[in-house]
């Protein structure tokens, strides 16, 4: 079994992601932390909480994080995903305790525990991350992999024109992270776009499954599912969180990768959150990422629909 450490701002896609991981019988997720993001930080770890104990996990250990960016105000994105963040659909999210101590405390615990093996997969803004390199530089020699949900490769934004929402509620975060020597594998919200949208035939067909977590998991996007209608123009809802997961559980979910240059813009105001991915090479500068290009739309949905079966 695979030791997985994930780092998630749990909302209406994180949660799928996290029943993807929880699910499987060749992962050992050996820990949750909850970061602030989609939705403030008692929320995310409500939720994530939620999740593990619909799994039938509580054997999972989940730790609450930073409830702010490094250096900028919380911007949720409780627009997209509802004021809950499970798509106000009247889940009893509330009362249940996630595990003594932190999130970064945790992470580095885990990765001395399973030093040279650990996967990091996160599914929210880099701020857990990045203090836990504040705290200890070395970390990246500990992580065999560090799969990213964030940004995207064609330049295309879904909180601003140019910026994806985990690396523009964080962007300094994200950019500490891709400095630290930590082996980045990003997979953006391109990807999402082009191989994880749901369309409502297909969402009506995932929920048919009947199963408790495929009824939870097709539910919980009622918002977002509004959301893409009227304001990324999708054809239904998109799953970002769980395309990045099934890459990190199966790396043949990408078609093309390319390993690139990328730097993150943190001071303007207008393509705040930016990552610019040096396409051509023009800077001359080593890569500092793998990026997921291309995927395989019908191998992810195949993983999505055996997680929620």
């Amino acid at each position: 079994m695979r030791p997985f450490f994930i780092d998630t701002d749990t909302a209406s896609d994180d949660a799928v992601a996290l029943v993807m991981a929880l699910r499987r019988h060749d992962i050992d997720v050996v820990g949750v932390g909850v970061v602030a993001g989609n939705v403030p930080l008692d929320m995310a770890v409500q939720n994530a909480l939620y999740t593990r104990e619909l799994c039938d996990r509580l054997d999972v250990p989940v730790y609450a994080g930073e409830a702010a960016p490094l250096r900028l105000p919380l911007g949720t994105a409780q627009n997209v995903h509802g004021g809950d963040g499970m798509g106000d659909i009247g889940l009893a999210l509330a009362g249940r305790e996630p595990d003594a101590g932190h999130a970064v405390d945790a992470l580095l615990a885990t990765s001395h525990e399973h030093a040279g093996e650990l996967t990091l997969v996160t599914l929210g803004p880099l701020t857990n991350i990045a203090r836990a390199l504040e705290r200890d530089p070395s970390l990246p020699a500990r992580v065999a992999r560090t799969v990213v949900m964030g940004a995207a490769a064609d330049h295309v934004g879904n909180v601003t024109p140019a910026a994806e929402f985990n690396v523009w509620a964080d962007p300094h975060a994200f950019d500490a992270v891709l400095a630290s020597g930590l082996a980045c594998e990003l997979v953006g919200w391109d990807i999402s776009r082009y191989y994880a949208v749901v369309e409502p035939e297909l969402a009506a067909d995932l929920r048919s499954i009947g199963t408790p977590v495929a009824e939870f998991c097709i539910d919980i996007q009622r918002v977002v599912a509004e959301f893409c209608a009227t304001e990324t123009k999708l054809a239904g809802f998109d799953l970002p969180d769980p395309i990045a997961m099934a890459f990190a559980i199966d790396p043949a979910v990408a078609t093309e990768t390319r390993r690139l240059n990328l730097r993150v813009e943190t001071e303007s105001e207008l393509t705040r959150g930016m990552v610019v991915m040096d396409l051509l090479g023009f800077t001359g500068q080593e890569p500092n990422a793998l990026v997921v290009t291309a995927a395989d739309r019908a191998k992810f949905l195949t993983m999505l629909r055996s997680a929620l079966a």
